[in-house]
């Protein structure tokens, strides 16, 4: 009992140090969104959050219906599946779907909890049940030995990881190739953005914190605390997600939007599951394949140290690393990524040509 008042006195200064340290940032920064907002911003008329596909619901093997969207023509010789990250949804993947669906098959969908997927119990909320939710979604979408290229940023690049671990036999036959975005192969810190001296007070506090915040009568007012708190929200998103402090504010609202809209219990549930990810011995299956990881330079979320680690452990993967860029990469540096995927499909495409003709 004596430790755990200790540990929770910690948190109570560490949070009031951090309340005042964000009093004093906010006040600091004010100035400077309202130049952002009055700055020409590009993707100021993007439809964000507007594009839509051909909808088809997957039942996962415990019965949680999948969100599902095709884009791109159906006769088309590879399809490409995307996975979003946690707190994300397949709204994330704008400018592929904007962008790729006039070369190629797409296929996105909503993980479990998030977007417009149904909810699931505490217990299946594990990156494993996110690979056998993927492998529902391959049978469902992509049938029979139709060609897949795999992309997955962040949570949706453990989630490849999880589908390489229960299903090898799927990689280099019916999966040519794979690009994972701003992931790790084993437990991501999802404090690792704090300043050093609060770091090891919020490991201790953070999953107490929101598993006591998702119950009882404290989520409701924790739901209104997001949706009110909407210039500490946009710092916290520029910070955490972008390496370029000049990054589109349009594109930092919508990617706000996307988190303030996954429910608290979503966010605590899969807090958890990212502690506990770890899938080193799947990593040779994914070497079956072509293999490019992707990560950011900046990236707060994922350190460059651990996506050198992932591409290091997959045989014969290409590491891309691209200076000054931030977590979420695949909407701070959308062309880059585009052309990343598209010579990834090439190279998949070529090789399981060539492995045809050679059989």
């Amino acid at each position: 009992m004596a430790r755990w008042r200790r540990i929770t006195g910690a948190a109570g200064l560490a949070a009031g140090a951090a309340a005042a340290g964000a009093g004093a940032v906010l006040a600091a920064e004010r100035a400077t969104i309202g130049r952002m907002r009055v700055k020409p911003d590009p993707a100021a008329a993007e439809p964000f959050g507007q594009l839509r596909g051909r909808s088809v619901t997957v039942l996962a093997d415990d019965g949680v219906g999948l969100h599902t969207e095709i884009n791109g023509p159906d006769d088309s010789p590879v399809t490409i599946v995307f996975c979003h990250g946690y707190t994300l949804n397949q709204d994330t993947w704008h400018y592929q779907r904007k962008y790729l669906a006039a070369v190629s098959r797409l296929v996105f969908w909503d993980q479990r909890g998030h977007g417009r997927s149904g909810s699931s119990s505490p217990e299946h909320v594990t990156i494993d049940q996110l690979g056998a939710d993927l492998y529902a979604v391959l049978m469902a979408t992509v049938p029979g030995d139709s060609p897949v290229v795999l992309v997955g940023h962040s949570m949706g690049g453990m989630t490849i990881m999880a589908l390489a671990d229960q299903h090898p036999e799927l990689f280099g036959t019916k999966v040519i190739g794979a690009a994972l975005i701003s992931t790790a192969v084993s437990e991501i810190d999802p404090t690792v953005w704090l300043p050093g001296p609060l770091r090891s007070v919020a490991r201790y506090a953070a999953p107490t914190v929101l598993r006591g915040a998702a119950s009882g009568r404290g989520a409701p007012l924790i739901e209104r605390s997001r949706h009110a708190a909407s210039q500490i929200a946009f710092l916290s998103t520029r910070l955490i997600a972008f390496g370029d402090p000049a990054i589109s504010p349009t594109v930092v609202d919508f990617l706000e939007r996307i988190i303030r809209m996954t429910p608290i219990e979503v966010v605590t549930d899969f807090f958890h599951a990212l502690l506990k990810h770890d899938k080193l011995t799947a990593l040779r299956v994914l070497g079956q394949v072509p293999v490019v990881v992707v990560t950011g330079e900046k990236d707060r979320v994922v350190p460059l140290r651990q996506s050198e680690i992932l591409a290091a452990e997959i045989p014969d993967a290409e590491l891309l690393t691209v200076p000054g860029a931030g977590h979420v990469i695949i909407l701070e540096c959308p062309d880059l990524i585009n052309e990343v995927i598209i010579d990834l499909v090439t190279r998949a495409t070529e090789g399981r040509t060539r492995r045809d003709q050679s059989a």
